[in-house]
């Protein structure tokens, strides 16, 4: 018998709110201190930050306190109400540390675009460097994984498949990943899983990508 093919469709879908973290995450508290003194810099309430980024009073009093782990899209929000650049959010934990140890099974779960049903993103750190980002993650998708979008984003991608099996776009052509396969790209381009053939699938993603500056 052939083997099972799930088909992944492609389609774009909106960024949520990001799920609860623990206060014990230094990431997450580094933001959260650094949202806190922006705002209070700006003389704005909870109520009126909240307001103007389209968020809770409460989820933003959960972010400030590092009991929340904030999606990249509500982050977006946070520095366009604030008139900030997103990465400001991260320049004091920068500061502090050369480096940022993760234990195994941890990390900052993030929502990112087509991060669905049975789609797991968990960062893994956060480059140092003043003129480019590095942004690690270990992507998890399993059997109640939901439709895949394709992405485009500046600069380059690595991936190296450490679970599992899949067909991968980029551009016009495709490629059968298993483990210990691995795929370096321009992400300009668009790519993403186009079929799931054995799960669960895991992989690392390594985005690095020009910092924009003010």
């Amino acid at each position: 018998m052939p083997e099972p093919r799930r088909r992944m469709k492609m389609r774009n879908g909106p960024v949520d709110v990001g799920s609860a973290g623990g206060p014990g995450n230094k990431l997450e508290l580094a933001i959260g201190r650094e949202i806190r003194a922006f705002r209070k810099k700006m003389d704005l309430t909870i109520a009126e930050l909240a307001k103007l980024a389209d968020l809770s009073a409460g989820m933003l009093s959960k972010i400030e306190n590092g009991n929340a782990s904030p999606s990249l899209g509500t982050l977006q929000a946070l520095s366009r109400a604030l008139n900030i650049p997103f990465t400001a959010f991260f320049r004091k934990y920068e500061e502090d540390r050369d480096a940022s140890f993760v234990r195994a099974g941890q990390g900052l779960v993030i929502e990112r675009r087509g991060t669905r049903a049975g789609h797991e993103y968990r960062l893994l750190g956060h480059s140092v460097g003043k003129s480019i980002s590095v942004e690690p993650y270990l992507i998890t998708l399993t059997e109640e994984s939901e439709v895949f979008p394709l992405f485009q984003h500046p600069g380059t991608e690595f991936i190296y498949m450490l679970e599992g099996e899949m067909l991968y776009t980029h551009g016009d052509k495709s490629y059968r990943l298993s483990p210990g396969d691995s795929l370096f790209f321009d992400a300009d381009a668009p790519h993403g899983p186009e079929d799931l053939f054995s799960l669960p699938i895991r992989f690392l993603s390594i985005i690095v990508s020009p910092r924009f500056t003010d």
